[in-house]
């Protein structure tokens, strides 16, 4: 029984498909083949349904088309046939069906506006485009408008509106200020769908007068500009607080309806104080995972590709301290159709049957109609073969009249699809495409597969025969596959022979033959075996094989799976590999490998070095180098070389070292030829092509190496296509849409001949794509550009030269550029261990998501706040990285008692992920630190005072303190201890009945209900009885204690330097030093020593921004020191510039041109009561301006001037002549960085460097004039302002 099966994918001699079809009638892509078959048209390229095209440039409306005999073209424009001939402005593509529309030589994009469609006819039918709807882009002006200033309250909200023009596409909409820098936004300000700028609580730094909008339309390159928006916000304090109101959407409900794969954007955003935060949630369902986005600091809900499930109402709540709001909005997901199956074309012989099948889907349900030849087929010639059943087409005993292009169309209210199929009835004789007495060749018991591809129509029947007179081939020995090629599963040596292909239908028959050749394997009949070497000797491993000795077999060695080091040491033979001069680094597992064109195997022996016993004396020496070498029988690919040995010096030569120098590609460089035995004299050496050869010969004995001998002659091959191709190929992306494919250049030697070149080739891995091919010079890289992200490409570079190509290189797989991952780990859990250890888990991101080779996860913490104190600090985020595909964590050192939030991000080459939405955990209580202070003060005979400050990090809820202590006597002996539990809440403590003239240790530290926490020591006396000789002094405020001590100390740091002060208690006279460092640092002290007895001290030369510890002792009383105390100077300020107000010459200064402006002002008064005119008001009267308007009497003010805030508006200069303050008004006509530039409402003038001058206002004010006796003179302050 005969079995049949389809071939693998895999296997290299797969049919490749012209079409989809639907019949058992497959025609393989043969060129000559399709050179003679008919076929009718096909469009394969098309414009955009949508076409927004660029009125400044031709418009270029594509469609191309093939078919046998080639298609010729025709257009229609709104549903009429358009003439091109007719139009002088359009022109067709010769061979094509692309019109181009001159618009760049007088033509109007607006006139060619309108709905296109192409047809491509043959004598086979004729196939149509989609309808492309050509309309020009736009960018229009803004419309202009009177803007009003903001004046709002603090806390209050805001809304300020873009309104863009209309333009086609829409414009991208951003917020800027006069700087052209993008203005800030957060949680509070930001920017909404429709490009408003909202503020849910306006704050005084937002504040400004140049909140400008900007509309970019990408499609022409232009941006429009908004006039600018002032916003002044005035202060009310406190700002009152607001509960959340949605300032968008409004109301409570809404509705929203998007199209199945799009992207769906919702937004709510929220006024209210504080800024209240914005949540999403899908009622009855779950926000869908990996395609749900938040953006626009939450406000935006993005869900990608969308789908009819992801219907539903979505709620979004905005909160606040004060309450909540919520809107819910109502999705609907509709469908423009979308193909279930679309039409194939069919390919069918004379009588047979077929289909046509065409089903879509939509929401709602798409329509679908046929077309024959671009028309409705309801119209089109009757077809008897035909019959239309809804949304299939059968086709029964169909004849070559039958063929036609059919065009279905789905359509709903939200668009259409077009898709062309052919019918091609075709009758053909068999044809059998495998080359004649082509040559297969099988390794014994391996499959052999030989080939037979055929084409015929009807389909022809497939037969084999062994031998030129053999009968037909059946039985289980025997696969034969429908594609016609012929298996056996096992092939042995009695299956070698000539086998015949026959292949026959009712229109002809025909046959090929093809041969097959059974090899033996290859085998290593003498494995390289284990060795063990001393040092410094020579080891060897054989590796004998045997082969088919009509196959070429080569022997590589590998070291641990590795080339071989690139050491002279190595000496490959033909049989054997021998190492001389063994070092330990030799040590390791070495492999022959015997490859052939049809099979490999390979073999392994494990080296071990020992130490070598020791050396005797040296009484041998190296041999003589080798003399009169001699080049004889040269050939294209070989020569003989022989030599004569130098002396042995009393030491056998072993073996001779021949290498060779090619003074064409690398001249003075020697390398490895071969090796031969000590007693052979000449050598045939194989030859490469494109080589300037001289040899050179080393003898070796068991010394070592000669000198080498004196080079031979040389002798040029001849030039040859290359032998090899280039090693290392490696393809990997250097950004998201490319591919930078790298090799190794080939040697100069290896060129073997001129004009070397590389043919790179590459095609997308798994996709049924042709091979993209270019030759590049001799370099070693090549770049793709435009490439899908991080996908597997197949590549392979091929060398060349002048004289032909090397052999077909191998393939390896490279990946395009990656890009950042687009989406977050999923379902973060942590897991608290302890106070200070957690555990962190979270599921895997999908691999197609990480758009890149994973690198790891990076996990973000940071500590919120402190439990115990109840207040936020900031702190820097530490981050963990996990290598690989982890999915959990430890995060060490955390502080106990404590609020913590965590996010973790994938890693890929490229960089981090969006991070996952913030978790909150929390760790137990710990135990404390110690108590930050111990003082101990107001000595009496039976008692002491306590004073204590609580732990810096308390790690928990305090429930007590334990204090201890116990006396010490004179000879430092310890008492008995006592300990005393004191309430968490208190401190300080009164400790009584204890003995006069005492010392007392005590040692005290807090707890928390996990335990104690560290302890403080501190030592303390008590004063001696009335009969003492240390009574206090009448009126002292403090009883010196019996031995003396330094407390309270207390440090005032600056930026450079610290004042320290202390107290002391103890005989007078002390003279005191204070030690100092850099807190936590292991260096010694530094010591400073303090003049007399003064009880402060000025640290000098400190460095800004740096912690210290600094401690005060005393001279002559050894280990007496206070505790330590730490501070912190000042951070680094810049260069501080001197207050030039308070230096005395600018005082003076100021004071004697104030007193000069004073004797002027009252010169000037004198002269205006006697009449008398002043040089200025001479030259007032002179150039009077007759458009100066008469000063009104009732006020004694100058008439309505215009300001500049309505020249702003009538984009008008001030009117030349108008009288302003001289110091203080810049002309439009004398300057164009006028005032009136900056828009309106701007209060002041700014010099070259952006300083504030003066004081300037655009709108109404009273000016000082001439004859006007009620007007004040100018104030010398504001002189003195003008003239600084």
């Amino acid at each position: 029984m005969m079995k049949k099966k389809s071939i693998p994918a895999s296997k290299p001699f797969l049919i490749l498909f012209l079409c989809q079809i639907i019949s058992a009638l497959d025609v393989p892509l043969d060129s000559k083949l399709l050179e003679e078959l008919s076929q009718p048209p096909t469009i394969t390229h098309q414009s955009p349904k949508d076409y927004i095209v660029d009125p400044r440039e031709n418009i270029v409306i594509q469609c191309e088309a093939k078919g046998k005999p080639p298609p010729s073209f025709s257009w229609t424009r709104n549903g009429t046939h358009f003439d091109i001939d007719k139009d002088a402005q359009v022109t067709m593509k010769p061979n094509s069906g692309t019109l181009v529309i001159n618009i760049m030589n007088g033509g109007k994009a607006e006139a060619y506006e309108g709905v296109y469609q192409c047809t491509a006819r043959n004598e086979r039918g004729a196939a149509i485009s989609n309808n492309i709807v050509i309309r020009p882009s736009r960018s229009p002006l803004w419309t202009k408008e009177k803007l009003e200033p903001n004046q709002v309250r603090e806390g209050d909200s805001l809304v300020l509106h873009c309104r863009p023009p209309v333009g086609l596409p829409p414009p991208i909409i951003f917020w800027m200020d006069n700087a052209f820098q993008r203005l800030p936004q957060s949680e509070r300000v930001s920017q909404g769908l429709n490009g408003d700028l909202y503020f849910s609580n306006v704050q005084p730094e937002d504040t400004r007068e140049d909140y400008i909008c900007y509309a970019r339309f990408n499609h022409t390159q232009t941006i429009q500009q908004k006039q600018p928006i002032s916003v002044k916000v005035f202060s009310t304090k406190p700002a009152t607080e607001r509960q959340p109101v949605l300032l968008t959407p409004t109301g409570s409900t809404s509705t929203k309806v998007e199209l199945r794969g799009n992207v769906l954007l919702l937004e709510c955003i929220a006024a209210g104080l504080p800024t209240p935060v914005i949540r999403w949630i899908k009622e009855g369902g779950e926000l869908p995972a990996n395609r749900t986005f938040f953006e626009n600091f939450k406000k935006t809900l993005k869900i990608i590709d969308v789908s009819e499930a992801d219907s539903g109402n979505y709620k979004c709540i905005a909160r606040n301290t004060l309450g909540s709001v919520h809107h819910v909005i109502s999705v609907t997901v509709k469908a423009a159709p979308y193909w279930i199956t679309a039409p194939r074309n069919l390919v069918l012989s004379p009588g047979e049957d077929g289909t046509l099948i065409c089903r879509a889907n939509g929401n709602p349900k798409p329509s679908i109609s046929w077309l024959a030849n671009g028309v409705p087929i309801a119209i089109a010639p009757e077809d008897p073969s035909r019959k239309v059943d809804g949304d299939t087409i059968i086709f029964s005993h169909v004849q070559e009249r039958s063929s036609a292009v059919y065009q279905c169309n789905a359509s709903n209210e939200y668009g259409y699809l077009l898709a062309n199929a052919f019918v091609n009835v075709l009758a053909e004789p068999p044809r059998i495409l495998t080359p004649a007495n082509k040559l297969y060749q099988v390794i014994a018991d391996s499959p052999a597969l030989l080939d037979c591809a055929y084409f015929g129509s009807p389909k022809p029947e497939i037969e084999w025969f062994k031998g030129v007179k053999g009968s037909i081939l059946r039985g289980n020995e025997y696969v034969f596959h429908d594609n016609g090629t012929l298996e056996i599963p096992v092939a042995q040596k009695d299956s070698t022979g000539t086998y015949t292909c026959v292949a026959r239908n009712e229109l002809g028959k025909i046959q090929n033959e093809v041969h097959l050749e059974i090899k033996d394997p290859t085998m290593i009949i003498k494995q390289p075996e284990y060795k063990v070497v001393q040092r410094y000797g020579q080891v060897s491993f054989e590796c004998i094989i045997k082969h088919d000795s009509t196959l070429l077999p080569t022997v590589m060695w590998l070291k641990d799976n590795d080339e071989l080091p690139d050491d002279e040491r190595f000496l490959v033979g033909k049989d054997n590999l021998t190492i001389m001069n063994v070092t330990d680094k030799d040590d390791g597992t070495y492999t022959c490998i015997v490859n052939t064109t049809l099979d490999s195997v390979s073999a392994s022996a494990v080296l071990t070095v020992v130490a070598a016993p020791p050396t005797p004396a040296i009484i041998y020496a190296r041999p003589n180098p080798p003399f009169d070498l001699e080049l004889t029988g040269q050939l294209e690919r070989s020569i003989e070389l022989s030599w004569i040995p130098g002396d042995e010096n009393n030491s056998p030569i072993t073996h001779f070292v021949i290498e060779y120098e090619d003074g064409l590609h690398e001249p003075g460089v020697w390398h490895y030829q071969t090796e031969v035995p000590g007693t052979q004299t000449t050598v045939q050496l194989k030859l490469s092509p494109y080589v300037n050869y001289s040899f050179r010969v080393i003898a070796v004995n068991k010394i070592g190496r000669s000198q080498p001998s004196e080079p031979s002659e040389q002798y040029l091959t001849k030039s040859a296509s290359p032998d090899e191709n280039p090693a290392n190929v490696q393809g990997i992306g250097s950004e998201p849409d490319n591919l930078v494919i790298t090799w190794e250049s080939l040697k100069g030697f290896q060129s073997n001949g001129p004009g070397l070149q590389y043919k790179v080739s590459w095609r997308q891995k798994d996709v049924d794509d042709e091979w993209t091919s270019v030759i590049v010079a001799n370099v070693s890289k090549y770049i793709v550009s435009g490439t899908p992200t991080f996908v597997p490409y197949e590549i392979k570079v091929q060398a060349l030269n002048d004289l032909g190509y090397a052999p077909e290189p191998s393939e390896v797989i490279g990946h395009s550029g990656e890009d950042l991952p687009m989406v977050a780990p999923g379902n973060v859990q942590v897991h608290v261990i302890n106070s200070t250890l957690a555990k962190v888990h979270w599921d895997p991101v999908p691999l197609k998501s990480v758009r890149g080779h994973l690198q790891g996860y990076k996990v973000y913490y940071w500590k919120v706040q402190s439990l115990s104190r109840r207040s936020r600090r900031h702190v820097e985020k530490k981050i963990l990285t996990f290598r690989g595909n982890k999915t959990f964590g430890m995060l060490p050192g955390l502080e106990p008692y404590s609020s913590y939030k965590l996010n973790v991000r994938v890693v890929n080459g490229k960089g981090e992920g969006p991070a996952s939405p913030d978790k909150v955990f929390k760790t137990p209580e710990g135990v404390p630190s110690s108590p930050s202070y111990l003082k101990i003060t107001n000595p009496t005979l039976d008692s002491l005072t306590l004073e204590w400050g609580s732990p810096t990090h308390p790690n928990g809820v305090l429930t007590s303190y334990i204090l201890k202590f116990q006396p010490i006597n004179n000879t430092h002996e310890l008492g008995p201890l006592v300990e005393i539990r004191i309430p968490a809440n208190e401190s300080s403590l009164i400790l009584k009945n204890l003995n006069y003239s005492t010392r007392y240790k005590f040692y005290f530290n807090a707890q928390t209900s996990v335990g104690s926490g560290s302890q403080i020591t501190e030592e303390a006396v008590t004063i001696m009885d009335e009969a003492g000789i240390l009574r206090p002094a009448v009126g002292a405020g403090k009883v010196q204690p019996l031995y003396p001590r330094i407390r309270n100390v207390t440090t005032a740091a600056a930026e450079t330097y610290a004042n320290i002060s202390w107290e002391y208690e103890g005989p007078d006279h002390a003279n005191f030093y204070v030690e100092y460092g850099v807190a936590g640092s292991k260096e010694d002290w530094k010591k400073e020593i303090v003049n007399g007895s003064r009880s402060f001290f000025v640290l000098k030369g400190l460095t800004p921004g740096t912690a210290y510890k600094v401690r005060v002792g005393a001279e002559g009383l050894s280990g007496f020191r206070s505790s330590e105390d730490v501070f912190e100077t000042g951070p680094a300020m810049a260069s501080r510039q001197v207050d030039i107000a308070t230096q005395g010459w600018f005082i003076g200064l100021m004071c004697a041109v104030a007193l000069l402006i004073l004797i002027l002002l009252i010169v000037c008064f004198i002269r205006r009561n006697k009449g008398g005119k002043y040089p200025v008001k001479e030259k007032e009267d002179a150039h009077a301006d007759p458009e100066i308007q008469p000063m009104k009497e009732d006020d004694g003010t100058f008439g309505e001037y215009r300001s500049l805030e309505s020249d702003a508006e009538d984009h008008k200069p001030l009117k030349k002549g108008s009288r302003t303050p001289s110091d203080r008004t810049v002309k439009k006509e004398d300057s164009d960085d006028s005032l009136v530039d900056y828009g309106e409402g701007v209060n002041g003038q700014f010099n070259e460097d952006g300083s504030f001058i003066g004081q300037y206002s655009g709108k109404k004010e009273k000016e000082p004039a001439e004859g006007n006796e009620s007007s004040e003179a100018p104030s010398p302050v504001n002189a003195m302002n003008s003239f600084v």
